[in-house]
């Protein structure tokens, strides 16, 4: 079962879309300086459940665009099913992971994709020197350019 620690609506991490983003505990991942290591104990936060899951769905209906999880493929089954309710709802789907790929069967489900450990010296997303990568699956074009600062 996924499980959350936070859930919120963002701007800024899917380029061009409106996310509804959930941060998934349990990673295993550990990037040394991350921003969400209250989201590393296994079994902590809330359930994120289908019913619970198509009712957020419902009640942003028409406002978001996207639906974000920060985490989750350590639980790939699960995962699968969270993304396939947001495609079955007419959303845009996004994955950002720690890890430098996930499996095909995720993939599949996707939107977009960020690959990439959280390594401080070479910054974020924003950055020129980042190791993190962000692609739109759909065309396989890297939209790291889109991050960073005009």
């Amino acid at each position: 079962m996924l499980r959350y620690s936070a859930e919120q609506v963002v701007f800024q991490e899917v380029p061009g879309e409106v996310s509804l983003a959930y941060t998934i505990t349990g990673c295993p991942v550990g990037c040394k300086g991350c921003h969400s290591v209250d989201s590393w104990p296994v079994g902590s936060g809330e359930q994120l459940t289908a019913d619970y899951f198509a009712a957020r769905l419902a009640q942003y209906r028409n406002l978001i665009t996207c639906v974000l999880f920060l985490g989750g493929e350590w639980q790939p089954e699960t995962l699968i099913a969270r993304l396939q309710q947001a495609r079955n709802a007419g959303l845009q789907t996004c994955l950002y992971t720690g890890y430098d790929d996930v499996s095909l069967q995720i993939k599949q489900h996707l939107t977009y994709l960020k690959t990439g450990p959280w390594v401080a010296s070479l910054g974020g997303l924003d950055s020129s020197s980042t190791n993190q990568k962000f692609y739109d699956l759909r065309t396989q074009q890297l939209l790291n350019c889109r991050f960073l600062a005009s």
